[in-house]
């Protein structure tokens, strides 16, 4: 499966962002949601220092 990169995570959410969704379109606004998601979660992996993380030199 392929896994978004930061980057298209960003525009992804910047594209829902503009896209002003309606309540009544439940399976876009979830979409957003996990979207979302997705992109902070990348966000703070990508921000992690492993070089500096002793349990990862177990």
């Amino acid at each position: 499966m392929h896994d978004f990169t930061l980057d298209e995570l960003a525009v992804l959410v910047e594209v829902f962002a503009r896209a002003k969704l309606n309540d009544n379109e439940s399976l876009a606004v979830d979409l957003q949601g996990r979207i979302q998601t997705a992109f902070s979660e990348r966000q703070e992996l990508e921000s992690l220092d492993f070089d500096d993380c002793l349990s990862c030199k177990l």
